[in-house]
């Protein structure tokens, strides 16, 4: 027997995204250059690497866990490769004897790097069973502090060609950023969908009492969620740095924030063992399509702050609205 559509259901569930989505249909027709080829290549730019951040924060909340630490993790990212591939005949140089780095090679040490802040979160949520929201805060402090330590709280420019066209460069009409975005969505269908990993992170998310009954190695898994996040924010950083031609204690600002909001518009509940990749590239869209009418509105950056925190708050109350009716 099919089910019945339930319109109301469905606008009920999707209310953030339709609304979203008349909004930009009315600033389209509104404005010039709103569906213009320049604006697009704009959107593609800046959903990218928050796209890759989103996919990291969902594995999190998946388990019912979250972290407030991969905007300071993107920054701290940021700086680190801005200070491995500046150009060696720069005169602000932050490491003025390092040798020349192929970009690549950056790419993994950054990885590497803030592997190691992932699998620290992982430990502390997973062995000494402290709430991921107060072991990703405190980890959250730690990096920021880090990063104004090594960075001496100075932003960092005179990047080397190769690294800026990582982020500037395309193939045809695809800008790299786009491809390494749907490497990564590609990477994590797969492993959400078709791997021992992502049956396991459902079942924690599901019932975590129940899954380790059944044999869920729930501290490794929850360990494996958070280092391969904090590699997801290493390769985000890489990316915003590029793109920005520079890098500060300031990259990553409440990138998390945005990441959780995304997911939660995507359809990854906050209450844990739901969660697809398709939606999380929808909520990460809606979220800066968002941004960009409001630019085009004209309003002020302030209230696009206001505008953004309402969103949040609207995505997580019919988040919960949609988890006690299914109690």
């Amino acid at each position: 027997m099919e089910k019945k559509f339930d319109i109301k259901k469905f606008l009920s569930n999707n209310a953030i995204i339709i609304l979203i989505a008349i909004l930009a249909l009315a600033v389209g027709f509104s404005t010039q250059n709103f569906f213009s080829a320049n604006n697009l290549k704009n959107l593609i730019a800046n959903v990218s690497p928050r796209f890759i951040i989103a996919c990291g924060v969902s594995g999190c909340l998946i388990t019912k866990g979250t972290d407030l630490s991969a905007g300071r993790q993107v920054g701290l990212a940021a700086c680190l490769s801005a200070m491995l591939l500046q150009s060696v005949d720069y005169a602000a140089r932050m490491i003025p004897g390092l040798p020349d780095i192929p970009w690549f090679l950056a790419l993994l040490i950054v990885m590497a790097v803030m592997a190691c802040f992932g699998a620290i979160n992982g430990c502390v949520i997973a062995y000494l069973k402290v709430p991921p929201f107060i072991a990703t805060l405190g980890m959250q402090t730690i990096v920021y502090g880090l990063c104004s330590v090594i960075t001496g709280n100075q932003p960092m420019g005179g990047f080397k060609p190769s690294y800026s066209n990582v982020a500037l460069g395309a193939i045809g009409p695809i800008p790299y950023l786009a491809i390494f975005a749907l490497i990564v969505g590609l990477f994590m269908w797969f492993l959400y969908n078709k791997t021992r990993h992502g049956k396991y992170m459902y079942a924690i998310g599901g019932n975590e009492n129940a899954a380790q009954v059944a044999g869920v190695n729930v501290t490794a898994t929850l360990i494996r969620i958070y280092v391969l996040a904090a590699v997801l924010y290493g390769l985000a950083g890489f990316l915003v740095g590029a793109k920005a031609g520079g890098a500060s204690t300031a990259t990553g600002f409440g990138y998390e924030l945005e990441a959780i909001a995304a997911c939660t518009i995507g359809g990854v509940s906050t209450n844990g063992g739901v969660g697809k990749v398709p939606g999380i590239l929808v909520g990460v869209l809606v979220f800066e399509i968002l941004k960009i009418c409001l630019q085009f509105l004209r309003v002020d950056p302030a209230y696009t702050f206001i505008a953004q925190g309402l969103v949040i708050i609207v995505a997580v109350a019919l988040d919960l609205r949609k988890y006690l009716a299914k109690k």
